[in-house]
């Protein structure tokens, strides 16, 4: 593995990771009033295509960091719908 691949591992672990916090607090509280189902539909969207995007360049860090990232943008999607 390179070392740009490798960083750019880290750098896409840090922001995917900073989703986190927020799909926790989502779950726990199971309050989604200041969330936008609007912005975290095309968020959805624009992920998938990346994670598309990734498949097709062969890029790693792409793949991972924009799969996990949906996980996540997808859990506090759903809990929106759910809640609202």
């Amino acid at each position: 593995m390179s070392l740009f691949t490798i960083i750019g591992i880290l750098g896409a672990s840090l922001t995917t990771l900073s989703f986190l916090p927020q799909t926790i607090k989502t779950l726990k509280e199971k309050n989604t009033e200041g969330i936008s189902l609007l912005m975290y539909s095309m968020f959805a969207a624009g992920l998938a295509l990346w994670v598309v995007y990734g498949i097709f360049t062969n890029d790693l860090p792409v793949i991972l960091a924009n799969s996990i990232t949906l996980f996540f943008a997808l859990i506090i999607l759903g809990l929106k719908v759910k809640y609202n």
